[in-house]
């Protein structure tokens, strides 16, 4: 179990040695590190952190620290260093070298920013499309389904066009409604899709089928929705939304085969335990969204009094205990895609740091990480892409049970896992 640090220690930059964790107390913009507080691996840190005049801002946690400091300086030799250091390293390599990884850091981080920037304000747009479209099925089809369709094929357009496209870990986003499902199912659903070749046509009519796979329940009562253990009859009920939701769709006539398909079929299981007709031959979309809607639901249950799974526990309760019901090759693409720490996922690092996982990256071992940064607002804390920084990697997943009910409320990890797409055709 992860515990929190005690107190922190001072100490004089002439005293480290590798292996003791520290504290750089100065804003991150000031230091050329990753971030503030982690574990000196070798003399080069030390020499980096010893230039940066850090006297009355540095400190160790000894818990966290797998050496002991070296001795303290004598009064006079104290006195001295400071000067002769600053002076000494302002002519050397060394003063370059950290302004060059300053700089590096600074662009990685502005990156990865705004990346994230971009998939929150797209986010935010479509959600507020979604929403209103979603609630207005039942009132007015036509205007509503055009709204879902038209943001169904600017989705699979900018997902096709883009030659790169990365999926984030939104920021804390309040409120409920039908948008928050359906958005992260269709933008699950839009990656898988692209992965297994979908040309742009048929990524539209996914994107729309998984947008609006549950509108049907705008005719089940609430009470109904949220019910952990229903009645029979309010268990059929429920199970009829898909059929309720093919009626709609169909008086919009905004959905093509393709999307009605995946409202009528995304329950359905390959092993035929599935509803409302038990079919085993639900067609490659309806497969494609059933796989990501299980997903979803085990992190987000639609019950509040249904346990909620961290990321990394829904995938393998998929593949362990589920794999029957699904598309193998679907499932493990799905898996590829999140990587073995999925967005949500909150992690511990070699360098004792905690962090929660915000994007997958290209190896399924090094995702984006946010740093447990507790010292400043969370929307400044730094963000790692482990890809781009060998020495550091992951050590664990951690549930939230075993890290201090502070650290917990930093990070976060979900109320709602909030999931949106960012796309970059420069390159």
């Amino acid at each position: 179990m992860w515990k929190k640090p005690e107190k922190p220690v001072p100490i004089e930059a002439c005293q480290l040695v590798p292996g003791l964790y520290v504290w750089i107390d100065l804003p991150w913009d000031d230091h050329p590190f990753l971030y503030n507080r982690f574990k000196i691996a070798d003399a080069k840190q030390i020499k980096e952190i010893q230039a940066l005049k850090l006297a009355g801002h540095l400190y160790y946690y000894p818990e966290k620290s797998a050496a002991e400091p070296g001795p303290p300086p004598a009064p006079e030799a104290l006195a001295a260093i400071p000067e002769a250091l600053a002076q000494a390293e302002l002519e050397n390599e060394l003063q370059l070298e950290m302004a060059r990884q300053s700089r590096e850091k600074h662009e990685r981080q502005q990156r990865l920013r705004d990346a994230a920037a971009r998939a929150d304000r797209a986010w935010e747009q479509a959600a507020r499309v979604t929403r209103e479209a979603m609630l207005g099925m039942g009132r007015t089809p036509k205007q509503a389904g055009a709204q879902l369709r038209d943001l169904s094929q600017q989705t699979a357009s900018q997902i096709v066009q883009g030659n790169e496209v990365l999926l984030h870990l939104l920021g804390d986003k309040d409120g409920t409604g039908p948008q928050f499902h359906g958005l992260n199912v269709m933008t699950l659903s839009m990656l898988l899709g692209k992965s297994v070749g979908l040309t742009e046509p048929q990524l539209a009519e996914v994107a729309l089928g998984a947008l609006s796979h549950d509108v049907g329940k705008v005719k089940i009562p609430a009470h109904i929705l949220v019910t952990k253990n229903r009645a029979k009859h309010e268990e059929a009920f429920y199970r009829d939304h898909g059929i309720y939701g093919v009626e709609l769709a169909k008086m919009s006539e905004a959905f093509g085969p393709i999307a009605l398909s995946v409202i009528a079929d995304h329950h359905e299981y390959l092993d035929g335990s599935g509803w409302p007709t038990g079919k085993k031959n639900a067609g490659p979309a309806a497969r494609i969204v059933a796989v990501v809607d299980a997903y979803d639901r085990l992190c987000s249950p639609e019950c509040p009094q249904s346990e909620a799974l961290m990321p990394a526990e829904a995938l393998a309760r998929m593949f362990r205990s589920d794999a029957a019901k699904f598309d193998q090759r679907l499932l493990s693409l799905l898996i590829k895609l999140l990587g073995v720490y999925p967005p949500g996922t909150l992690v511990r690092l070699n360098d004792e740091s905690l962090g929660l996982v915000v994007s997958p990256g290209r190896d399924s071992l090094r995702p984006t990480v946010l740093i447990y940064s507790p010292e400043i607002d969370k929307r400044e804390a730094p963000t790692v892409d482990l890809g781009l920084s060998p020495d550091l990697k992951i050590e664990e997943a951690l549930r939230p049970s075993s890290l201090p009910p502070d650290v917990v409320a930093w990070m976060n990890p979900r109320q709602r896992l909030s999931y949106f797409y960012s796309t970059d055709k420069s390159q």
